[in-house]
């Protein structure tokens, strides 16, 4: 199963990807060219919130994931609000990237319900110009779709997401969805 990598796609990781960051994660991908691909992972919720981690009372406990393991000093959101965050860039249909930092966090301030419409990362995934080109042809991930539906569901279960996008595949991976995630355990 071959899909093209670009902004709106996603990467499921292969059950025995070795890379800790990526083990069983999905990443759905906001920037793929020469010079390099961009994207957060979806399924990696952490122990914290939007307010505790700006110290700011005033916005919602919006949850936060881990976008990967690349600059865990920064904050990113993508959202489903459109034209309301000024400057954001379009990733897929009904689904956005970034924005006005300042002019988002006034809006959830005034609308706090607006978060259920967004989903906020440290950090992010990032791969130099053919890393990914490189891990695609090792097989590492596989290039799939998704509905804006599910990336805005926090509450499910990390290894559900990834056994559901697995299952979507079909043939070889809904068997290996099921398999242990290291095989030597067997």
């Amino acid at each position: 199963m071959k899909h093209e990598v670009k902004p709106g796609k996603i990467l499921i990781s292969d059950p025995f990807l070795k890379d800790p960051n990526f083990n069983r994660t999905i990443v759905l991908m906001t920037e793929h060219n020469d010079m390099g691909s961009f994207g957060f992972i979806l399924n990696n919720r952490i122990d914290i919130s939007l307010d505790r981690v700006l110290k700011d009372e005033e916005l919602p406990d919006a949850p936060i994931f881990q976008g990967g393991p690349v600059e865990l000093n920064t904050l990113h959101f993508i959202h489903s609000l459109g034209s309301l965050i000024p400057n954001s860039k379009p990733v897929m249909q009904d689904i956005w990237w970034g924005g006005d930092y300042e002019k988002t966090l006034d809006l959830l301030r005034r609308s706090p319900e607006l978060a259920s419409k967004m989903v906020f990362f440290i950090g992010y995934s990032g791969w130099a110009g053919g890393q990914l080109d490189g891990e695609l042809a090792e097989e590492a991930w596989v290039v799939s779709d998704i509905g804006s539906a599910m990336i805005f569901k926090p509450n499910l279960d990390a290894i559900q997401i990834w056994k559901q996008a697995m299952y979507n595949l079909g043939g070889k991976y809904t068997l290996l969805a099921d398999g242990p995630s290291d095989p030597e355990l067997n």
